[in-house]
């Protein structure tokens, strides 16, 4: 008798401003038809309700409606909801956005009406498989997280303190990031409890440093580890906008950061260009200036994983770059994009265990 087994695709940050929506997809569709479940990061809002909060990042995270037609037309199941722009518009606007996400027949998780909704995972069989997916946010503005009897996400929140390196003025501190006591139980709680209803747990996290090539916080492995530990298969990370390290923990596996997969933004302004690449050390690419977030945030990864009742049988990597049109194009080997590619992800996971091994399109993950 086979194994019951299940793939899995997962990718990073969406949300185009521009229009039209149908068209981001043409180059990734085929592919991500082949999975049975498809995951993605709603980074915007999808609302003509709220009103700009006083802690909003971004004036435009909210988008018009018919917008979320993104999600749907590339066929995803499952989007995260907990983002750092989530309340950016105020609970109704969030709130809307679940709904209109839902109307499409798309599930939504890390977000809710309360607490209890947005750690609630959604559970989807598959092929007799039980696949619970959870999610989390660690970049969180002050009421952001979902209360007992408030709307919100899931949250995963960090301290963040400040260590002297040396006594003596003006050298940098060293940065520490721990994780919140109860928050990480919380979590580890929801992990435990999922793996005892379904086969295979997934775990989104929106965490992480943005804009900045390879550079890991030093809370990250430890969640991971801990998020394995409890029973987590796989993790998938966003929010950085550039794909960052692979790392095998124990024999699992964690993406840092998939990258975006179908984002846009406005023009920046000369001013606002030249403050971006002063505060973050990264370079703006001319050809992409409604991908204004880094050289490198044109890279991007599906991540694949082979879902079985022991947990994830096979794991791997699509390389794919979004092209002048803001459609992601998954690369094939044999094109010296693709290896640059893998080259370019090899060196990001440097700090960690990993070994790439190219298996038809595939990146495939092992310890090394």
């Amino acid at each position: 008798m086979a194994e019951k087994s299940v793939v899995l695709m997962g990718v990073g940050d969406m949300g185009p401003m521009h229009d039209p929506m149908e068209a981001y997809g043409t180059l990734a569709k085929p592919v991500l038809a082949t999975a049975d479940i498809r995951f993605a990061q709603a980074e915007r809002l999808y609302s003509e309700r709220g009103s700009l909060q006083v802690h909003a990042e971004i004036p435009n995270a909210r988008l018009k409606p018919h917008m979320a037609d993104v999600f749907s037309d590339c066929g995803f199941d499952v989007v995260s909801v907990a983002g750092n722009h989530a309340l950016d518009w105020g609970e109704e606007a969030f709130l809307d956005t679940i709904e209109n996400l839902q109307k499409r027949g798309i599930q939504t998780v890390g977000g809710g009406r309360n607490l209890a909704e947005a750690r609630r995972p959604v559970v989807i069989t598959r092929n007799g498989l039980r696949v619970a997916i959870l999610s989390y946010c660690s970049i969180l503005n002050e009421g952001f997280a979902a209360g007992p009897n408030k709307p919100g996400i899931a949250p995963l929140r960090i301290h963040t303190y400040y260590e002297a390196v040396e006594h003596q003025p003006g050298i940098a501190p060293r940065v520490v990031t721990i994780p919140y006591e109860d928050d990480l139980a919380d979590m580890v709680a929801d992990i435990k409890a999922a793996k005892q209803s379904a086969d295979c747990v997934v775990l989104s996290l929106h965490w992480g440093l943005h804009f900045i090539p390879k550079t890991i916080a030093q809370y990250q492995p430890a969640v991971a580890n801990s998020a394995f530990a409890a029973g987590a298969d796989i993790i998938l990370g966003h929010h950085p906008h550039v794909p960052k390290g692979i790392g095998v923990h124990d024999g699992k596996v964690c993406f840092y950061s998939l990258g975006n997969f179908i984002m846009s933004r406005n023009e920046r302004t000369p001013a606002n260009a030249a403050a971006f690449v002063k505060n973050h050390g990264v370079e703006l690419d001319p050809d992409y200036p409604r991908l204004a977030y880094g050289k490198d945030s044109k890279r991007t990864l599906i991540a694949k994983a082979v879902l079985t009742p022991q947990g994830a049988r096979s794991v791997s990597f699509l390389p794919a770059l979004v092209d002048k049109q803001l459609r992601p194009e998954i690369l094939r080997p044999g094109d010296a994009r693709f290896d640059e590619a893998v080259s370019y992800m090899d060196w990001a996971s440097e700090d960690f265990d990993h070994k790439f091994t190219v298996k038809g399109d595939e990146v495939v993950i092992t310890g090394g």
